[in-house]
């Protein structure tokens, strides 16, 4: 028996909880972040759901554990944990962990201005702006990403026939569009959403194939991105992307929003050099831009940059007590 402690930092990203693991984290074998990551599923995965699931996280929790970096080019590692698994990249939870990593002092750029963080989906550059001892907002460049599919359907228990398309921007995403079944998020509840959201993810998996072309550790749609109108003048769209059993994104969520730039850019609605601002469902905002375009395997597609900020809320340690029955966490779910 023995209690495992880990020093956190807790903050959110437009809304978005971040917790960054600071200290206690395992190290891990690999030559890079993705047999890094896989090694942390292999062994270390009662962490991620110690530090995300009840009692000690919530429905929505959603974190980072700061690593030293594989690859020469980098300044840091971050390993991505939330309540839906280990995430290949999170656009809230960079933003939320470049902010608090350099406001706590815990990694020093090489260029200032400029934090180069090595991550399982490729490498991630976050241009930050400093306001004295606080960082007021961060630029990240994402990873290439693009539409995977158009016009995939499945049938829905109260919707009936869905049809989404599905972009990749770090996790693949089953964006739904205005159609017969569903109009705009301002017609529906938040319950409305858990609700369908788990039946329509489950059965796109059942039906339909999601693997990257250039890596193939990274499968499986994850998330689900209800469209809608924006509410603020300055916005082009607004967006609610659902993940893990329950949770919806307070934030206007960076890989889905780097999903959705894609999915516009293959349509003709977006440009290099377009910007592309989001709302949340809470009505915070990123603010995203099209730098270039990029070829990801057979497809077309783009490399996005998303704007947001974050804060830091408190210090927290939090002990995982082998003598505690709920160490390793729990959720509390419908029956199947």
């Amino acid at each position: 028996m023995s209690t495992h402690t880990f020093f956190c930092v807790d903050g959110h990203t437009c809304g978005n909880p971040v917790r960054m693991v600071a200290g206690g984290a395992p190290p891990l074998k690999g030559a890079n972040m993705v047999e890094k990551r896989a090694h942390f599923l292999a062994e270390y995965d009662w962490i991620r759901t110690g530090l995300m699931f009840e009692p000690r996280g919530h429905d929505v929790m959603s974190g980072s554990i700061l690593y030293p970096p594989t690859r020469d080019d980098a300044d840091i590692a971050f390993l991505f944990i939330e309540t839906s698994g280990c995430l290949p990249m999170c656009g809230h939870g960079t933003i939320g962990t470049v902010t608090m990593a350099l406001e706590r002092g815990l990694v020093t750029p090489r260029e200032e201005g400029v934090l180069k963080i090595d991550t399982p989906a490729g490498l991630v550059t976050a241009r930050y702006t400093r306001n004295g001892d606080y960082v007021d907002n961060v630029r990240i460049t994402n990873i290439a990403s693009y539409l995977h599919a158009t016009g995939l359907t499945a049938e829905i228990e109260e919707l009936g026939e869905v049809t989404v398309d599905v972009a990749y921007g770090g996790n693949f995403y089953a964006i739904v569009d205005p159609q017969d079944a569903f109009r705009d998020i301002a017609d529906i509840n938040p319950s409305d959403i858990q609700r369908w959201s788990p039946k329509l993810r489950a059965a796109l998996n059942a039906k339909y194939q999601f693997i990257h072309p250039e890596n193939p550790a990274i499968n499986g749609l994850s998330h689900i991105l209800w469209t809608g109108a924006p509410t603020k003048p300055e916005a082009h769209a607004r967006n609610a992307v659902f993940y893990g059993d329950k949770a919806i994104d307070r934030s206007p969520c960076g890989t889905g929003t780097s999903s959705r730039m894609a999915q516009w850019a293959a349509q003709g609605k977006l440009q290099v050099g377009d910007d592309f601002v989001h709302e949340s469902i809470i009505g915070t905002m990123f603010r995203g831009r099209v730098e270039a375009t990029a070829q990801v395997g057979p497809f077309e597609g783009i490399i996005p940059s998303i704007e947001g900020w974050a804060r830091m809320t408190g210090y927290n340690t939090i002990f995982i007590d082998d003598r505690d029955p709920l160490a390793h966490g729990f959720l509390v779910t419908d029956r199947p």
